[in-house]
């Protein structure tokens, strides 16, 4: 059993993690920390949980204490250089939601985030936490991967892994909910504003690309990408289309092959037959992949939960995993485990 700290615990990710933590079965003690919300009742903030979870005072980021085991920091960008590395010199266990700790160079903060980023000895032993694929954790810093990347990346590895001689070029269109730019207001989030209407945003500055490209290159892909982001009017929810290019013409069951192969034995990944929806996956922790090859064109539509499966879903997936727990605990009952078992030895 372990005490688990959730820094940062009254946004969007932050109500998913108390949820999965306070039914997980081996977390025996939660405290939340916070900064404008410091002083208030759980059960203030999220009404909702009256009667659920037990109510708690969230306590201030200052007063931190160090007695736990495992830390869940959810800060805005460049927030979580402030308390991180003290965690770290703790020897503690901490999960990074934010993008403080995700890419792999120090430079690419400035030239990305425009942050000062003095800690390349953290980024250099981190684990980039991409729970479906990079199972072994060796780290005491996992930083969990963007919603973005979370499915432009399940999307693309068994691919551009097994065939990345083949890759002629990657483009990727994702389309997300409004929840993915957090709580603070912003005009154009505003329900009059989002009503009826797409729109494409920060396109060829998002901040997600280099985490993508970082990734692709770890399978020897390094040619042309491209990744456009769009915002749906929804709360909740990602749905990426990935086009790739390939130089020759390939069988559609040598692809098929390859995402078997990788995911066959994965809870949260469901290959699906026809495209997915976003109805299937919002509210929880599964990342549904279509494969659809016409000649020498390969097109991979998925879809996410942006909270859960892009956020605090993968995050205790990730401290499960550091543990060498059952993957599912606290995310899944075992009704739905054995729901998902099915589905998959049916495919």
């Amino acid at each position: 059993m372990i005490s688990v700290g959730i820094i940062g615990g009254t946004g969007y990710t932050g109500k998913y993690l108390i949820q999965f933590c306070s039914k997980h079965e081996h977390v025996n003690e939660m405290h939340i920390y916070a900064k404008e919300s410091a002083g208030k009742n759980l059960t203030d903030l999220f009404p909702e949980f009256e009667g659920s979870i037990k109510n708690m005072q969230i306590k201030s980021v200052r007063e931190l204490s160090y007695d736990h085991d495992l830390y869940f920091v959810s800060l805005p960008h460049g927030k979580s250089l402030e308390v991180i590395p003290l965690l770290i010199e703790q020897n503690k266990k901490v999960i990074d939601l934010g993008g403080d700790f995700r890419l792999n160079d120090v430079k690419l903060y400035d030239e990305w985030y425009n942050i000062n980023h003095d800690y390349q000895y953290l980024l250099d032993q981190k684990h980039y936490g991409l729970a479906d694929i990079y199972t072994n954790i060796d780290s005491n810093l996992i930083a969990n991967p963007g919603c973005y990347p979370t499915a432009a990346l399940l999307s693309l590895l068994p691919l551009a892994c097994s065939f990345n001689e083949m890759v002629e070029s990657i483009s990727v269109s994702a389309y997300s909910g409004s929840s993915g730019a957090g709580k603070s207001p912003k005009q154009h989030l505003l329900l009059s504003e989002l009503y009826s209407n797409v729109q494409a945003y920060n396109v060829g500055t998002h901040r997600h690309e280099p985490e993508i490209k970082q990734q692709l290159t770890q399978c020897d892909y390094d040619g042309n990408f491209t990744f456009v982001t769009h915002l749906l009017p929804i709360d909740t929810g990602i749905y990426s289309t990935s086009v790739i290019n390939l130089k020759d013409e390939i069988h559609t069951d040598d692809i098929n092959h390859a995402y078997f192969e990788n995911y066959y034995d994965k809870e949260f990944i469901r290959l699906r037959n026809i495209p997915p929806q976003l109805k299937w996956v919002v509210g929880g922790n599964y990342c549904d992949i279509n494969v659809t090859v016409k000649n020498s064109t390969v097109i991979i539509t998925t879809a996410i939960d942006n909270l859960i499966k892009g956020a605090s879903g993968q995050a205790v997936q990730n401290m499960n995993l550091l543990y060498g727990w059952n993957e599912s605990t606290g995310i899944l009952s075992e009704n739905q485990n054995n729901n998902h078992k099915v589905l998959i030895e049916g495919m």
